[in-house]
């Protein structure tokens, strides 16, 4: 739920890494309850999602549990993409990650695919929120 979320570290999004870190987190969420998810990620953007963004997302996932755990220490296509406990979620960035003075383009590496993901993340009144996430693009699919 959005107040397991909130008590999450980072969950305050003052650390913009932290903020991607917490979507993968509620992207793991969806395959169980689809309404808790999408509650997270509106707290992550700071919007709820528009129904087109609904709809892109569940066609996304649909039939992809895995995908989340895939940003997760230990996940690969060989094991499942069973991640270790507890769960690690690396956020990176790279010399070209400064967008502008609000926007950062940060970078999550997927055991599934060949080069890290990237997602998007803007400063407004002094939080920073999600504003534009790639990590949904397909991956190698699981070898068991």
């Amino acid at each position: 739920s959005v107040a397991e979320l909130q008590q999450l570290p980072g969950a305050d999004l003052a650390d913009p890494y932290a903020v991607g870190a917490l979507f993968v987190a509620a992207l793991a969420r969806y395959p169980q309850d689809k309404a808790a998810a999408l509650e997270m990620f509106a707290f992550l953007k700071g919007a709820p999602l528009s129904p087109y963004k609904q709809s892109f997302v569940a066609d996304r996932v649909a039939g992809k549990d895995y995908l989340p755990y895939s940003y997760m220490a230990g996940a690969t296509p060989a094991n499942g993409y069973v991640a270790a406990e507890p769960y690690v979620i690396k956020v990176a960035d790279n010399p070209y990650s400064k967008v502008d003075a609000s926007n950062l383009k940060l970078y999550l590496k997927s055991s599934g695919a060949d080069s890290p993901r990237p997602v998007m993340v803007q400063k407004r009144d002094g939080k920073w929120y999600l504003n534009d996430e790639m990590l949904l693009a397909d991956i190698r699919k699981p070898q068991l």
